[in-house]
């Protein structure tokens, strides 16, 4: 193993009825006065918010409640949420729901300790945040693992621009599978394609050695896809659900890429798609994914070939034959999955290429840096990859 420092401080509460503990928890963190924020109507509508808006009422808390939060969360939202934070005096920040309602905690949480900073700045990298109200998180999705992660993305409407930054962790995660059970087919599946994405993200890595995380990594993208395809066959099927929802949280927490640093070039790529174009998340990723392993897999066939044999049991053939049937094999099952592997499927059909050339600009800056590590790409490169992609 190679060096690294590891910290996860979040406290896990998993399993049926966790979120009965929500009292519990808010007080041992200090939290008096609480801003619960929550997405769509189905947090409503499911009976999750009243529960918990009921439990703390009742135990006297002080409670404003703010729900809208949308995918690709928004950075006027998080604004509007920080300006009611610091009105009523906020002390603890509840997040119920998924990535999106717990990227817009950690916005608010940032943005209510300090007052003085708009929050974008900390998101553009202008000025570095320390200072934060603590964050708590009742889980209805397995997907981003924003509930034991250290970053939170933003999405500043008015430029297009969608950025992540580095957060504090939520001090706690209630996470009961029941709840995520109740999640629509699409956001569900493309939750389950972000939680392997985290993952493959930090596999892909120059940095050799770490033979136990790597073992980690594969066997947790081998069990979400054996869970996926149960869950898809019963989708009222409870434990491939918490299998897939555990999976989510330790894969975000950084224990998957431990010892070796993380790449994020889907993301970085995706990104730009979700801002520009509002699509899920993880739909973004699928979508260039594999153009981004055939364009950089040559760099270190030896990796991808490793991959192919551990999750798909590829051994025959050459090297690169076998890295790219590794490739294949993975497009092919976000195919199985329902997720998109190009701009058709994705839904936002063949663009021009004056477009793409405008995507590469924002992920690069203009042409004036590169990004992600296993193969840093430059415009030219992401270019090529969103190409690729384009049909």
């Amino acid at each position: 193993m190679h060096s690294f420092e590891y910290c996860c401080p979040t406290e896990i509460i998993f399993g049926q009825g966790a979120e009965n503990k929500v009292v519990e928890k808010i007080r041992k963190h200090g939290g008096s006065r609480v801003l619960l924020l929550y997405g769509g109507g189905s947090a409503v509508r499911s009976g999750l918010v009243p529960k918990i808006e009921r439990l703390l009422s009742t135990e006297g808390f002080e409670l404003k409640i703010l729900g809208g939060v949308k995918p690709n969360p928004r950075l006027s939202f998080a604004r509007e949420a920080i300006r009611e934070a610091i009105d009523s005096k906020i002390n603890f920040v509840l997040a119920v729901g998924g990535g999106s309602v717990i990227d817009t905690a950690k916005a608010v949480a940032l943005g209510a300790a300090n007052p003085q900073t708009d929050i974008w700045n900390h998101w553009t990298g202008k000025v570095k945040l320390e200072k934060s109200l603590p964050v708590g998180t009742v889980l209805t999705i397995a997907a981003a693992g924003s509930e034991t992660s250290d970053s939170a993305v933003l999405t500043d409407e008015a430029s297009g621009l969608k950025r992540g930054a580095i957060t504090p962790r939520p001090v706690f995660a209630i996470m009961n599978s029941e709840l995520a059970l109740t999640v629509p087919h699409y956001p569900m599946i493309c939750g389950i394609a972000d939680i392997i994405m985290h993952t493959l993200e930090r596999y892909f890595s120059f940095i050799e050695g770490n033979d136990f995380t790597d073992m980690v990594a594969e066997s947790l993208i081998k069990n979400v896809m054996v869970q996926s395809k149960a869950l898809l066959k019963n989708p009222q099927d409870l434990h491939a659900m918490s299998e897939i929802m555990w999976c989510g949280s330790v894969s975000h927490t950084g224990f998957t890429g431990l010892g070796r640093d993380r790449d994020f070039s889907a993301h970085k790529l995706g990104h730009e798609l979700s801002g520009r174009y509002d699509v899920i998340h993880g739909a973004s990723l699928t979508t260039v994914w594999a153009s981004w392993a055939r364009t950089v897999c040559t760099v270190k066939p030896e990796r991808f070939a490793n991959f192919a044999e551990k999750i798909f049991g590829t051994v025959d053939g050459t090297l690169d034959e076998r890295a790219n049937a590794g490739i294949d094999a993975m497009e092919n099952y976000f195919r199985e999955l329902g997720t998109p592997t190009n701009f058709s499927e994705l839904g936002i059909g063949i663009q021009s290429d004056d477009e793409l050339k405008f995507l590469a600009d924002m992920v690069t800056s203009n042409g004036t840096k590169k990004v992600a590590t296993f193969l840093p790409l430059d415009r030219e490169l992401v270019l090529e990859i969103y190409r690729k992609a384009n049909h």
